[in-house]
């Protein structure tokens, strides 16, 4: 295990400022610090009041991950950080916060995808992933299917939201039924009272002729309002358990349909599932149910680690350092758009020198464009 990369992974795409820790494929800490309750008085999640809570809490946090591992900040290998997707000035502050770590310690730098931390992170849980692995990423801002030969450099779309993600349409019919935010715990607590077949909610991109992988919960979203909304203008009682039911089974059923269609076609004998909307009792259940019918094994990590976090990010980097992935340049930057093509953003020169070497773990020449770029 002494040999295995030590690395510290941070997380800032959202409103979770994360810092994890990892050995290899071993969580040694993982330390959160939400701002969800700020947001929560605004009904969803503001940019700038996420980029400042992530200033405010970003040291302590690293800090505290530091102090649980049992490890000092030299002794890790390198630092990995969420380069995208993600809001961009949430994800300028933990790439400006690793960069800074990474040049003062010497370390080399890892800038990742977010999406790909997300599968990467069921290492930590169930042992190294199969090749290639089958992912259904399910969030606030992605439901997306997706086939991984190799997690470090190979990530293929098959599939995904072409509008609503799974966890927006969560926070949006939370909105509806007044029920606060986020909406996604809340509706998952109703909906065990409620039936789920009490209304008849539409499965969105379910026909014969619609595209096998993509989704769509805006209509599904729409349905749900209109209903609520017929029942107030009647001065009828809105059965809010029912409601949650039947939202949350039209929108497990397509889920997991798909996922396991995927696996299928694509000759995969296991189905990884990821995101916050992971974390979804009945997304679970109804997965595995499926799942075990298709003779398909089913891997989801338990729910703190289905949420954004550190440690999905730490797991992504360790691998990448396993494998001699090149690190990224300082030139790294944000991208708030950045495709799950890319699983980590290697940079010209750290390729260039990747390509000589086999890795990049001499940064060396990186510090020295550091500081021609900081210095003219």
């Amino acid at each position: 295990m002494a040999d295995e990369p030590l690395v510290l992974g941070i997380e800032t795409s959202c409103d979770e400022t994360g810092v994890g820790i990892v050995r290899g494929t071993t969580l040694l800490a993982d330390a959160v610090a939400s701002s969800v309750d700020t947001h929560a008085r605004f009904g969803g999640v503001v940019p700038e009041i996420a980029s400042r809570a992530h200033l405010e809490a970003m040291v302590p946090t690293i800090e505290r991950a530091l102090k649980e591992a049992g490890v000092g900040a030299r002794d890790l290998d390198g630092i990995s950080v969420t380069a995208g997707p993600g809001l961009a000035g949430a994800l300028l502050v933990g790439v400006s916060a690793a960069k800074a770590y990474a040049y003062a310690l010497g370390k080399p730098l890892y800038g990742v995808n977010h999406l790909a931390s997300h599968i990467c992170v069921d290492q930590l849980e169930h042992g190294p992933l199969p090749e290639p692995t089958m992912a259904l990423l399910v969030s606030g801002g992605h439901s997306s299917l997706l086939l991984a030969p190799d997690i470090t450099a190979d990530v293929r779309p098959l599939g995904a939201t072409i509008d609503d993600a799974a966890g927006e349409a969560f926070d949006k019919i939370a909105r509806v039924l007044d029920l606060g935010f986020p909406g996604g715990p809340v509706i998952d607590r109703l909906a065990r009272e409620g039936d789920p077949a009490a209304i008849a909610f539409p499965r969105g991109l379910s026909g014969s002729r619609d595209p096998a992988y993509d989704f769509s919960f805006s209509g599904l979203k729409t349905s749900v309002a209109r209903w609520v909304e017929a029942k107030r203008a009647a001065g009828e009682e809105v059965p809010v358990r029912d409601v949650a039911a039947s939202f949350q089974e039209a929108v497990v059923d397509v889920l997991t349909r798909k996922a396991v269609r995927a696996c299928k076609d694509e000759g995969v004998d296991h189905l990884m599932i990821g995101g916050g909307v992971a974390a979804n009792s009945r997304l679970r259940a109804l997965a595995e149910e499926r799942c075990e019918r298709a003779g398909i094994r089913l891997r989801v990590p338990r729910p703190k680690l289905c949420t954004d976090n550190g440690a999905m990010v730490a797991a992504l980097g360790a691998e990448m350092v396993a494998r001699g992935r090149p690190a990224s340049d300082w030139e790294l930057s944000a991208d708030s758009s950045l495709p799950v093509t890319d699983a980590h953003v290697p940079g010209a020169h750290a390729q260039e020198r990747g390509n000589a070497h086999g890795h990049a773990h001499d940064h060396d020449h990186v510090h020295e464009i550091s500081k021609e770029n900081l210095y003219s």
